[in-house]
């Protein structure tokens, strides 16, 4: 189980905390973070790209010249796509290049980047943000006494904090996010990883594998019981209004058959 040292504003170590192994210390599969980035950069993709067709350009639909006589090749339209300025055939249109990706794979790109960070030794554990102000200069300080190095900071934080997110959005490369919205693209666009200490055990609850299922298991039958009552007792039940349907339902009475007509 890796453990991380907790740190204060100050840059002081004041704590140790334990991390999940399956989270923090998993086996990193660069397959499932190539594809987690493909998965984000499509979904973000604009998807714009237009052209207009043979309808949509501008020109006279009158048709030029008579269809025989003059010696011309037979032209309808003025827009045709084999003129110039004519329109598009099969041209691209708008689209959104988004698709979806099974949550097992997000979850295991997440816990292999996770892992790089801190093998590269590029995780900090702040103890908490709490900030007197919402200047950007005190909070500057703050983080180069944790890291004057990074260019681009991750920051992962619980909760509404007003002082955090006015202070942080004025610094270029500094990204703030909730544990809920943290993705493998954003862990592997940043340089540095700050967590709070109650984001990092959020997240080491919620992307560990050995989780308790809490399912309830139905009763078995007595050992006492014949083998037709089990059955029996295993069968539904059925319900009120389904009882009374089935006692006002008159019976139906079989014909008796009727006699066979003897050959002469």
């Amino acid at each position: 189980m890796p453990v991380v040292d907790v740190k204060n504003l100050e840059g002081k170590t004041v704590g140790k905390l334990d991390l999940a192994d399956d989270v923090f210390a998993a086996e990193v599969n660069p397959h499932l973070l190539h594809e987690a980035v493909r998965h984000h950069l499509a979904g973000v993709r604009a998807g714009t790209h237009k052209t207009k067709d043979k309808s949509e350009v501008s020109g006279s639909g009158k048709k030029l010249w008579r269809q025989k006589g003059t010696g011309r090749a037979r032209i309808g339209s003025i827009r045709s796509p084999l003129w110039r300025h004519g329109g598009t055939v099969h041209g691209p249109e708008p689209r959104s290049y988004a698709y979806a990706l099974p949550k097992k794979m997000i979850l295991g790109a997440l816990r292999s980047a996770l892992t790089t960070k801190l093998s590269q030794q590029k995780l900090t554990i702040v103890d908490g943000w709490q900030l007197e102000s919402h200047k950007t200069k005190a909070f500057r300080a703050a983080l180069d006494k944790l890291d004057d190095q990074a260019k681009t900071i991750l920051l992962v934080e619980t909760g509404d904090n007003v002082n955090l997110a006015r202070a942080s959005r004025n610094i270029a490369g500094l990204t703030l996010v909730e544990p809920s919205r943290l993705g493998p693209y954003d862990l592997m666009r940043h340089d540095r990883l700050m967590l709070s200490r109650e984001a990092a055990m959020r997240l080491s609850g919620a992307l560990s594998a050995a989780k308790s299922e809490n399912g309830s298991a139905q009763a078995a039958p007595s050992a006492e019981l014949t083998p037709q009552a089990a059955k029996a007792a295993a069968k539904p039940k059925r319900s009120a209004k389904t009882a009374t349907r089935a006692a006002k339902k008159p019976a139906t009475k079989k014909s008796a058959p009727k006699p066979k007509a003897k050959k002469e």
